[in-house]
Formats: C-alpha cells, structure tokens, sequence
C-alpha cells in the first residue's frame, strides 16, 4: 500500500529512551525534555517524532531513543532508508535526481531536487564509513586468496582534479580512492603508503607509465613485481613514434578546410537528389548490377558525387575503436579523399570535353580534392606516417594486444598467450628494427627501441605464486590496465546519463573523492562484510555516528582546488591586487 493512503494527516510517534535506570549509579531517570522533528521514512512518509530525553540528577549523560536513532540520523529528517534508497537509485541505478524526486514523490515523500543530491552525498559518506570500519575483515579476505594485485589509476576531465583508485585484480574490488589536483609524486607517495598500511604489500602492481606514479610506486612499493599496462605502452610508443606527423596531417586538413567544404557541397548535392524519391534506389539497383540501366543518366554524377562525399565522412566506420595512435581518423579521412580524387581523376580522363556542363559534378568535386591530394607537405607526413604504422603494427603483432583489425575497442585486454611466447616476439621485433639499415638512420626508430628498452622488465610478468588455505597458487597480473579504465568509463557514463551533459568536468569536481566505493555493492562478499551481522545497509548506517558523517562530508567541501592554466602565472604575481587596480583605472580612464 502506498504509504500516502495510510494517513489523512501526518502522524505524530513517540519515542522514550529503552532504559530508565542510570547505568552509573543505579539512580531511576527523570525526564529532562520532550522534543519534537519531523522525520521521513519510507514505510511511513512523514511523520513527527515526539521523543522524550531522560537525564541522571548525579550525571550529565542525557538517554534518547535508540529506536528513533536507527531510523533516522541525529539532527536529520531523512531516514536511513531514504538514504540508502537515494544512493542506490542515483549511483547503481544511475537515475536522474528530478527521476528520484518524482518517484519518491508516488510513496508521499516529498523532497527537493538539491535535498536528493545532498543525500546522495550522505550515502557515500555513510558507505566510506561502513568501509573504513571494515578494513581489517576486507584485508583478511583479500588475504586469504594469497594477496592482491593493486591496480592504480586516475581519471580526470578539463580542468577538474583527478579521482584517482586503487583496485584490487584477485577480488575486483576499490580498496580505496583520492581526489588530487594532478598525478604528482608527492601527492601520490601518501595515498601509496595508506593502502600499503591498510592492506599490507601487494603481490604485483599494474599502472600506466605516467612519471607520478612510477616515481611513487618505486618509493613506497620498493621489490614488490611492477608492470605497465600494454596497452599504454604501445599508446605512448606510437604517440611518440608518429605523433608529429598525425598533428602535420590533422593541422593541414584544418586549414583546407575540407571537411566543412565537403559538408556544404553535400548538402547541395542532396537538395539536387530529393525531388526524385527513387533516384537514390535506382542508383542502388544499377550499383549492385554493375550497370547503369534504370537510373535516370542525367543524375548519375550528381548521385555518385553525393556517395563519394558519404563514403568519405564515413572513415572512421573502418577504425577499431581503440582511439590514437592505434586509430588515425584523420589519416583514413584523407586516404578515402585522395582515393575519391583517384577515381574522379579516372572518370574525367574517360569524358570529352563536351561532356563538361551534363558532369559538371564530377569535375566540381575533383577541384575540391585536387587542392588537399596536392598539399605536398600533407602528402609528405602521410607517406611517413604509412611507413611507421607499418612498423608500430608490427609490435602491436607482437605483444598481441589490441591488434589491427581487431573490433574489442578499448576492452581489448590482448590475446591469452604465454608471457614467455610474447616477450619472444617482442625480442624478434626488437632485432629486425636494430638490423635494417633503412629504420636504424631514423631517430625515432632508435627512441622507440629506447623506450622498449627501458621498460622491458616492466612488461613480462612471470606466474607468481602465493600460499592460500587451500595450497599453493600461481598467479599471473592482468597485462593490462583495462579493469580499472573499464570502470572510470562505466563511471563517466553513468555521470552522462544522470546529467545529460557529455562534459563531466562539473561532476568529477563534484563528486566525492569514496564514490567509486559503491562498484562493490555488486559483490556479496564485500556487502557481507561490511554489514557487520546487520540485516541492511540502512541498519549499519544507523550504527555510525551521524557526527562523523558530518566531518566528513565538511572536509570533502574544503579540499585544495585545482586552479586554471591560464589563471596560475596571473595569481603567481606578487602585485596581483595592484595590477589589477592599474588596469581597471586605465579602463575607466579611456
């Protein structure tokens, strides 16, 4: 039933302490007070609670009710339930706050958009709590399975700081998280150390290659296995192996201004087509049969200019969705080009001179193209670029992961092969670069060789094996860093989907530092221990002080901000205030 249907008028519940004897001195208990608040359930709606204090005439203690304590928070008017309902529907339902206000509106609760987002922020709080207290058991049962691999990584957007993780592979759970101004070494060293105090030594580490976090994890994780995630280091390979060339490429398309030339001729191109609604199926027809018999000829060059323009924007249909350097979007944008301009090269070749006004779209299209195909500088750092994706796929061959061709994307966690059989591989690669004569005179040749070089005992994990209850196992690290990818992406498009907004800077901003915690809800294991022998969440919430919580959530609002690039060599003025008094007078004064 409806929880609105069960009064006409808000009810009113009393509340008295469960003891009346003073547990100090054995003195019977005298009412000091009767107070009275609103509180809102979901069993109920609102109601007020009238609850009586007791008080010792030889303490100070003061009793209230425990009842009324575990359904609704000190000074609070929500429930614990409410709490946990909010939480769940904004974080593992990924609903929207006005979607909540509205559901909860059909059970007579009544609360506002900013009350919801409020809520939300105490179920963390509560849910940060509930995991801190639990460290010892989450240890313990990490331990059992002989350890854990800590995966670590951070995410960020725009100008907002970075959430960063550290992820436990064994028990896929968020042992615990940070929100930092950036990824330097000197705010990572003390996170490191509290997850090392925390849960003890990890067995191995998996992490990219950015600078922080290899300096960090060299100091505090000193002899403990540590490798870089494959994946990002064939990306920064290839970054750093055609990078300049990609952004000649994507510089000179810019200034050609091709893309939105080629959009305005589409769209002149389809205004053409779209008095005959069967132009585009008699194409078609002709098209599979490899003639022309049903389309009207007098539009055949029209239609085909118009699918040439088409097949064009739709390079990127051909990429793997691996994003650069693995896919080069604009390299395929001016493949598809310079093959269009190849063709129409080949179809005015073949058309006489008097042909001109009735093909007059074939030749409008083919001075478009002509310009970028003859952009000499553009063709040059294509050739090159070709030349080194030859190479780079080579090693993507060789470390078996996120291969050409493949479809996975940036799942893509590279094929289960021997480590042994791989690290074989990429020595071979490594010696047919260093033998060809042509590769070796190129320096970037030589610096990718470098980097292999460097990183080599980061990249091959041996089995490791670890002692359980149940003997001894081996134990082989994930090669890649995709657990924790797969999880700040489920993250950033659950924040897309409750916002609809694609910019997430405003929520990573937002958001508390504990919020990745709710990805173990998912897992019995954890929801088990940290209920603690309670029945629900909302009932272990009602075990920790509502004081905490408000600590807790105040010192969320006073972390360090992170200022813009462009603002930080302005505040870096030790005459800012002057400065700024200087400007603003010569502005009055003009």
């Amino acid at each position: 039933m409806n929880p609105g249907n069960l009064f006409p008028f808000k009810p009113a519940i009393h509340f008295h302490p469960e003891i009346e004897i003073c547990p100090h001195c054995g003195s019977k208990l005298q009412i000091q007070k009767t107070q009275s608040k609103t509180v809102v359930t979901l069993d109920i709606g609102a109601f007020t609670a009238k609850e009586a204090c007791l008080k010792c005439s030889c303490h100070d203690d003061v009793y209230g009710s425990t009842e009324l304590r575990a359904l609704v928070p000190n000074h609070g008017t929500f429930g614990f339930d409410v709490i946990v309902h909010v939480g769940k529907a904004l974080f593992v339902r990924c609903m929207g706050v006005q979607k909540i206000v509205d559901e909860l509106a059909t059970r007579n609760i009544l609360i506002s958009p900013s009350e919801v987002a409020f809520l939300g922020k105490k179920f963390i709080a509560y849910l940060a709590h509930a995991h801190r207290e639990a460290r010892e058991d989450i240890r313990n049962c990490i331990q059992k399975r002989g350890g854990y691999i800590l995966h670590l990584d951070g995410t960020c957007e725009g100008s907002s700081p970075s959430l960063f993780c550290g992820l436990d592979e064994l028990s896929n759970l968020v042992l615990d998280n940070i929100k930092i101004p950036s990824e330097k070494t000197a705010l990572l060293i003390p996170f490191f150390k509290r997850i090392k105090e925390q849960y003890g030594t990890p067995i191995a580490l998996v992490h990219d290659m950015g600078k922080g976090i290899l300096t960090a994890v060299e100091e505090v994780f000193s002899g403990v296995p540590d490798f870089i995630c494959h994946f990002h280091f064939l990306r920064d390979i290839g970054k750093d192996l055609f990078g300049k060339e990609y952004k000649i490429i994507f510089d000179r398309l810019k200034t050609h201004g091709i893309r939105t030339v080629l959009r305005r001729k589409l769209k002149a191109l389809e205004k053409k087509i779209s008095d005959d609604l069967h132009a585009l199926d008699d194409f078609k027809a002709d098209f599979d049969e490899g003639v022309f018999e049903n389309s009207c000829i007098e539009k055949v060059p029209t239609i085909t200019a118009y699918a040439l323009i088409q097949w064009i924007f739709d390079a990127p249909s051909t990429l793997g969705g691996y994003g650069f350097p693995f896919d080069c979007p604009h390299l395929a944008f001016y493949q598809r080009v310079k093959a269009a301009h190849g063709v129409l090269t080949q179809i005015t070749g073949i058309l006489l001179p008097n042909d001109f006004k009735e093909n007059k779209p074939f030749f409008s299209m083919w001075h478009l193209l002509n310009n970028v195909v003859c952009d000499k500088k553009l063709a040059d750092a294509v050739t090159s670029i070709e030349e080194k994706r030859l190479v780079f796929d080579e090693l993507r061959e060789a470390l078996r992961i996120a291969l050409p061709g493949g479809k996975n994307g940036l799942n893509d966690d590279g094929i289960n092969d021997d480590m042994s059989t791989i690290e074989n591989a990429v020595k071979a690669f490594r010696q047919r670069v260093m033998s060809d004569d042509r590769l070796t005179v190129n320096n970037d040749y030589l610096k990718m060789i470098a980097q292999i070089d460097k990183y080599w005992h980061k990249l091959f994990a041996d089995p490791i094996t670890v002692q359980t209850p149940w003997g001894p196992v081996e134990i082989t690290p994930q090669r890649t860093n995709n657990i924790l990818e797969r999880f700040f992406r489920d993250l950033k498009r659950n924040g897309r989907k409750k916002t609809g907004s694609a910019s997430l800077s405003k929520m990573l901003h937002a958001l508390l530092a504990d919020t990745p915690l709710v990805a173990n809800l998912k897992s019995d294991e954890y929801l088990n221990i940290i209920l603690d022998d309670c029945k629900s969440l909302d009932q272990r919430f009602s075990q920790i002080d509502a004081a905490l919580v408000r600590e807790y959530l105040t010192n969320q609002r006073n972390e360090p901000l992170k200022f813009s690039a462009k603002i930080k060599p302005i505040i870096k003025e030790e005459d800012l205030p002057e400065k700024l008094f200087q400007l603003f007078k010569q502005a009055k004064a003009a």
